[in-house]
């Protein structure tokens, strides 16, 4: 009798594992979070990035859509610095530039830039390509070579937006400054607006060039 017992009962496992109902051996909860974590670490590392790198979310709403997420533009990159163009510039020369810096708006008033500080930057092909990237088109650029700074020349204007460049040597020049303006010109708050011209002069030469811009 107990011999036709124990085979019924193999019968009937054998039957069970054939039909699948034993299942695999449980994983503990505990256990495969952790699997869970380990893999999400191991992707992290692989692509090497955040997504806040390249996604700039500053403009994004609650209607915006993932079609509509900006890409973040990195800085241009400045040329190499041409030092031997600017090795033929002269240093110390007898010219004097002055005049006024000023924005004017659409009824004709001026607002000028008092105590403003302003930088006289030879032209040249690395100075060309900030004008065109930088003032022209309001891209971000890295770094400028700090060399760049024992050929540029500074000033204030004082409170009235006058300001004077003793000293210039001959050629070319972008005298830039800026203004600060706020309701004059249509803001809520104040802000400060960038200005830029190109100048020339020759030998001891005085040029009055006003820097303005019209808003």
């Amino acid at each position: 009798m107990l011999k036709k017992l124990i085979i019924f009962i193999l019968i009937i496992l054998s039957i069970l594992y054939l039909t699948g109902c034993v299942g695999e051996p449980k994983v503990p909860d505990a256990q495969f979070k952790k699997v869970s974590k380990d893999s999400g670490t191991l992707w992290a590392k692989k692509t090497n990035i955040e997504e806040k790198q390249i996604i700039d979310v500053s403009d994004l709403n609650k209607n915006t859509t993932n079609k509509e997420i900006i890409i973040t533009v990195d800085a241009v990159d400045r040329i190499e610095f041409p030092i031997a163009e600017y090795n033929k510039l002269a240093k110390v020369g007898k010219g004097t530039i002055n005049g006024y810096i000023y924005l004017e708006n659409e009824y004709g008033n001026k607002i000028y830039g008092k105590n403003s500080k302003l930088f006289l930057n030879p032209i040249t092909s690395y100075s060309k390509q900030w004008y065109k990237e930088s003032y022209k088109s309001g891209k971000k650029m890295s770094k400028a070579d700090a060399r760049l700074f024992n050929y540029v020349k500074f000033t204030s204007s004082n409170n009235h937006g006058r300001f004077v460049f003793y000293g210039v040597p001959s050629g070319g020049y972008y005298i830039t400054g800026s203004v600060i303006c706020g309701i004059e010109c249509g803001y809520d708050a104040p802000k400060k607006i960038r200005i830029a011209t190109e100048i020339y002069l020759n030998n001891n030469e005085i040029v009055n060039q006003d820097i303005n811009k019209r808003f």
